[in-house]
């Protein structure tokens, strides 16, 4: 059973595999409205858009799911040197990358937003949350959808479903494995391809398997491509050599945040990062089409 929506600004999936009532996806579909109207700056009267509206001026009552964001969005922060930072609200708005537009930004834009960026200042408490000065933004796009995915598998779980995949653009999430008791696959686009061009296949069960690569939000500016991975301390898109940077791990917010880290510290961080945390792996693809697996991928890899 399966159903699909635009959601989360991307098409999302979801198929059951050992269930009957299709109000079920339904009411998983709700749970995602719910929370995006608390997790998206760019929804009028949420959590982070009353927050970034309180900028530098009060603190702002937020729901225990919001509180919950920015704490680990606070925690991937430290854990990535500063590269992962949820503050770049300016700066994803300046640039303003959405169906194959954008904004090349001046130096002098880039300088009135780069000082706004710091997720020091973003400062939480129980049930409340602040920005410390005026002008800052918080957005959680690098770590939304993987918490959403996360909170929608809880619930689908709790109704006794055993078996299903949660599409979320390039955020997949398995509950259990196929009914027949074999994992299921899961294909990995090649960035540097055509969509639907494969650069490898990887099989799991119950695990998270996230992408972030240059392919999925760009626009052209004089004959050059600019993707939406943006650097929080030069303020433009990312330059590390990599295309894309996937991660099998066992939460979809973990996994979305690790692939954007990874991606910004650049293979030799990203990867020593990887390696020294538990029941995660990756999988980096260069911009010259070179796949770089960390030690324990071939575990999942599907041979060819």
């Amino acid at each position: 059973m399966s159903k699909s929506n635009f959601m989360l600004d991307t098409y999302i999936e979801i198929t059951l595999y050992d269930w009957t009532d299709a109000s079920t996806i339904d009411l998983a579909f709700d749970e995602i409205r719910r929370l995006e109207s608390l997790l998206s700056v760019e929804h009028a009267g949420s959590d982070l858009d009353r927050l970034a509206k309180a900028a530098g001026e009060e603190w702002v009552e937020i729901s225990p799911e919001t509180e919950e964001v920015l704490r680990l969005s606070k925690e991937y922060a430290a854990l990535s040197e500063g590269y992962f930072d949820v503050t770049t609200g300016p700066l994803v708005s300046l640039w303003n990358i959405h169906n194959e537009q954008g904004h090349y930004p001046s130096q002098a834009e880039l300088e009135q937003v780069l000082p706004l960026i710091d997720s020091d200042d973003l400062l939480v408490k129980e049930g409340h949350a602040f920005l410390a000065r005026k002008g800052m933004v918080a957005n959680l796009g690098a770590i939304a959808k993987g918490y959403i995915a996360d909170q929608v598998k809880e619930f689908l779980v709790a109704q006794g479903v055993e078996h299903a995949v949660l599409n979320l653009g390039r955020n997949i999430l398995l509950i259990g494995d196929k009914q027949e008791g074999t994992a299921f696959t899961i294909g990995i686009q090649d960035p540097n391809e055509e969509e639907g061009v494969l650069a490898d296949v990887v099989s799991a069960t119950g695990k998270s398997i996230v992408t972030s690569g240059i392919d999925e939000r760009y626009f052209t500016y004089q004959g050059k491509k600019y993707h939406h991975i943006l650097d929080p301390y030069t303020g433009f898109p990312a330059d590390t050599g990599l295309a894309s940077v996937t991660i099998l791990s066992d939460t979809s917010a973990q996994g979305d945040a690790l692939s954007t880290t990874c991606f910004l510290l650049g293979i030799e961080k990203g990867m020593a990062l990887v390696e020294q945390l538990d029941d995660v792996e990756a999988l980096f693809i260069t911009t010259e089409g070179e796949l770089i697996p960390s030690s324990g991928y071939s575990n999942y890899q599907v041979q060819q």
